[in-house]
Formats: structure tokens, C-alpha cells, sequence
């Protein structure tokens, strides 16, 4: 990913396989279904930490649920198991061995408070998240960066998938949102019979790097043209003030201690948070909120506010950056990262769109791998099985999403209508809402006989958990190409 992924929210996704694609067989399912049976009487806590490999860092009390933070030491280098290992951080929030499980990534940092994704509480289910190879603290040591690709954080997910099978023998969903949309669909790609059905939420597919013209096409037309004309201004202002806005940014850097040796100078970092505004307007904000943005007419203060608001003025500080490397560095050498021309610009940016190399510090070598995302792309089209893909009207990211072709089976892309970078199936026209969520209780094997029936009727099967529920917003920074 890459440009305004400045608040990247962590959302579900669910990912699957067919029997024909690879679900577990018959055969395999009953023997796991005697291994539980045999172990029905032992803690459940005692039989994680059985798994070799498995250490408990925190177990968290929850209401109808055991939630516990683990460790699970996986290979460096899944290719060469010897060359070393890692301690990679898991949540499980715990429900019942009898019941389905989703494996949720976020595709950045786990989250360490008891949450469930969507399709969690679709299917009533369990839930395992995993934290991103290389996000701290899940991060090698020392950090060989070259072992940082989608298929090396694949075959974690398939570890840990395979370590827990045993213990949760039930059918499993994938799911995630965003760059965790995009770590579910690539999981199913490389390894097809692990999951039952996926559910990826806002998954950008940026298929080739170099094309970028869709997302111009997407900021002509998005919402309306007098909410278009307000932020166009807006953010060409904040450059036509660079100077005296400058000057608050290196005021609040100084009293923060905010440096800026990765991206080079407060020039940079400033520009590359205008840069961001629009973009990042639509990602998280809806058209109504359009209301809340300033005519280009009011005081400095109030448009370097309004810009932070949406953008974040420390996003390209040093230490906004340290966070998201990993992510930077995966977008300069695999997923790539939009562009969009903003003409409205002129001769006023100075930089233009800075690549992910610019965020990421110079003693990391990256190299772009521009087969990588073609290759998902193609798999996707011709050979996704029991795969959801869902969309907002409104989100930037929707302007090259995954599509599907003649070969995909019992797969759909659905587009939620006005809706952000926070769509889900929830957010659905009735009809692709009650589909959804039929097609994730039958991937997951709880659908009712009354949904068999009539897809019409599907509900989620748990109800709504204030707390467990939530939508997250998880900040992160927005990549140039």
C-alpha cells in the first residue's frame, strides 16, 4: 500500500478454500475432532502452551471468552528453518473448541485488548490475530530486511494456522482490513487449503506500480464538486502559506523533540503532510463531514489545524516513521504505493509524491520486485474460492481493488455505498448484506437451516459488544509512490 494510508483502520477478513481448493478433508477433520475429544478435560491454557514453541505473555479476563497475548517462535527464514528464529506475537480471544475460527491480521501490530473482527462475530466464533513479521516488537534480531515479503508472512500464518488446527479442528475463515485485506488474500494465495473462506475488507491491489491513473479518475468524481472544490483549496493554501505554517510545525518539532533524518528536512515532511490532506479526507472522513472543512479565507492557525486534523503533522517525523517501516519497506520492494497528479497543485509542490525509499532509513537496501502484485492479481482473478472482497464507495484505496474472473468460484466483490476505508458488510445495500453474511456462516459451517434455505435471514450469530466490537483506527502514515 502506500499513499494515504495515513490512519490505516484494522478491519476483518476472512479467507478460504474449497474442498476442491484445499479444505481439510473429511478424514483429516475427524482425527482432529478425536485429538479434541481426547483433550476435552484439559485447561485450554495448558493446551496452547503444550504447542512447541508457544509461550504465554499475558492472559487477559473477558466476559465469555478466555483472551490470551502469546509468543510463537517461527523461522527467520521459512525456506532455511536453521538460520535462526523470532518470537512473533498472537492474541487468541478464546470461545469454544466446538465452535469456528477466524485468523484476523491487521497486517502491522497486534492489538493486546480483546477485540473481535466482524466475521468473528458473524460466525460466533474464536479468533487469532497475528502481528506483522518486523513490527516490534516481532522483529528479528538482527533484522534481516530481506526476509521481509508477503510469501516469508504467509507461511507465519500457515505455522500458526497448522500449530493451532489441532486444538481448534472446526473450519477456519481469514480475514482482515486494508494492508490486513491484502495479508488474508496473499495467505490464500499461497497456501489455498489452509482456510475455509476468506473475508477481506478495503484490500488494495495495486497491480502495477507505474498505472496510476484510476485514482486519478476517483478524486475527479468523488463525492461532490463543491466538497471537491473546498478541500482543493484548502490544501493549496497550506502551501501558498508554507512559510508561516512552516514556522508552527518547527515550533511544535522542537518543543516535541521531533526530528527529521530519515525524509531529510522539515520542508519535506511538511509537504508530504499537504500532499496527504484530500487523500486522507476521503479515506476516514465521510461527505458529510465535508461540512467541518474551512473556507481557504480563515487564519493560519486554523488551516495548519485543519491539515494536521487529517493529515498529522508528526506522521513524517523520525519518530512517526520508526513504527511503519516495515510497512514502507514492503511498499518499495513489493506492494507498491499509489499515485495522484493534483494539478490544482501548479508549481507549488516542490517534491511531488516522495517514494516509500524516502521513508525508510538509507542503511536498508530495498529493491522493487514489480512481479509480485501481477502474480497475486492473476490468482485472484482466475483461481479465488470462497473469497468476499469489500469495498467503500468513497475510499481512495476502492480505485484498484481486487477483481474477479471466469475461474473464481462462490467469490464476490461487493462496494458499500458512501462508505470509507471503514466499509463492511454491515455497511451493504440489504441484499449483498444478507449474501455476505449467508456465504460466511456456510464458509464456516454454523449456518442455520433457516439461512440454508434463504440467505434473506442471515443475522450474525452473536450480538453486538460495545467494547468487543469497536471499529479501530490504528494511525499510520500515508506512502508516496
Amino acid at each position: 500500500m502506500r499513499k494515504a494510508l495515513r490512519w490505516v483502520l484494522s478491519f476483518v477478513l476472512v479467507i478460504g478454500a474449497v474442498a476442491t481448493a484445499g479444505a481439510a478433508t473429511a478424514a483429516d477433520r475427524s482425527a482432529d475432532q478425536k485429538a479434541a475429544t481426547a483433550t476435552d478435560t484439559t485447561d485450554i491454557k495448558d493446551r496452547i502452551l503444550a504447542i512447541p514453541g508457544m509461550s504465554l505473555i499475558q492472559e487477559k479476563p473477558y466476559e465469555g471468552y478466555r483472551y490470551f497475548v502469546l509468543n510463537y517462535t517461527q523461522p527467520v527464514d521459512h525456506r532455511k528453518p536453521s538460520k535462526g528464529t523470532f518470537q512473533q506475537r498472537i492474541t487468541l480471544l478464546h470461545k469454544d473448541t466446538s465452535r469456528p475460527t477466524v485468523f484476523f491480521t491487521g497486517g502491522y501490530n497486534v492489538s493486546t485488548t480483546p477485540s473481535r473482527s466482524e466475521p468473528t462475530r458473524i460466525i460466533d466464533g474464536n479468533q487469532v490475530s497475528m502481528e506483522y513479521r518486523f513490527f516490534t516488537p516481532s522483529r528479528p534480531q538482527p533484522a534481516d530486511w530481506s526476509k521481509l515479503d508477503i510469501w516469508q508472512a504467509a507461511s507465519d500464518q500457515h505455522r500458526i494456522f497448522t500449530a493451532l488446527k489441532k486444538i481448534y479442528p472446526k473450519n477456519w475463515l481469514s480475514t482482515g482490513g486494508s494492508k490486513g485485506g491484502m495479508t488474508a488474500t496473499y495467505f490464500e494465495r499461497y497456501y489455498p487449503r489452509d482456510m475455509d473462506g476468506v473475508v477481506a475488507y478495503v484490500a488494495p491491489n495495486d497491480v502495477w506500480n507505474n498505472e496510476d491513473s484510476a485514482y486519478d479518475r476517483f478524486f475527479e468524481r468523488v463525492g461532490t464538486k463543491e466538497c471537491r472544490d473546498k478541500l482543493n483549496a484548502v490544501q493549496r493554501e497550506a502551501l501558498v502559506r508554507r512559510e508561516p505554517l512552516e514556522k508552527k510545525f518547527k515550533e511544535w518539532a522542537d518543543a516535541n523533540s521531533a526530528t527529521f533524518n530519515t525524509i531529510g528536512t522539515l520542508d519535506k515532511a511538511y509537504e508530504a503532510t499537504v500532499l496527504d490532506f484530500v487523500w486522507g479526507f476521503w479515506q476516514y472522513s465521510l461527505l458529510s463531514d465535508c461540512e467541518t472543512i474551512p473556507a481557504a479565507t480563515v487564519s493560519d492557525q486554523e488551516i495548519y489545524d485543519t491539515v494536521d486534523t487529517i493529515s498529522g503533522f508528526s506522521a513524517y517525523t523520525d519518530q512517526g516513521l520508526a513504527t511503519y517501516t516495515p510497512y514502507y519497506y514492503q511498499a518499495g520492494t513489493q506492494l507498491g504505493s499509489p499515485d495522484i497528479t493534483q494539478p490544482h497543485l501548479g508549481d507549488l509542490s516542490r517534491y511531488g509524491y516522495q517514494p516509500p525509499r524516502n521513508f525508510v532509513p538509507r542503511d536498508i537496501p530495498m529493491r522493487f520486485n514489480p512481479l509480485t502484485m501481477p502474480d497475486v492479481d492473476n490468482w485472484v482473478r482466475h483461481h479465488a474460492n470462497q473469497m468476499l472482497f469489500v469495498y467503500g464507495q468513497n475510499d481512495p484505496w476502492g480505485a484498484e481493488p481486487f477483481r474477479l474472473g471466469s475461474g473464481a468460484r462462490d467469490s464476490y466483490v461487493y462496494v458499500a455505498p458512501g462508505a470509507n476505508h471503514g466499509a463492511n458488510v454491515a455497511g451493504l445495500v440489504p441484499d449483498q448484506q444478507a449474501k455476505a453474511t449467508a456465504r460466511i456462516l456456510a464458509w464456516a459451517g454454523v449456518a442455520p437451516a433457516a439461512v440454508q434455505k434463504d440467505e434473506s435471514k442471515a443475522k450474525p450469530l452473536a450480538p453486538f459488544d460495545s467494547k468487543l466490537d469497536r471499529q479501530k483506527v490504528e494511525r499510520q502514515q500515508t506512502l508516496r509512490p
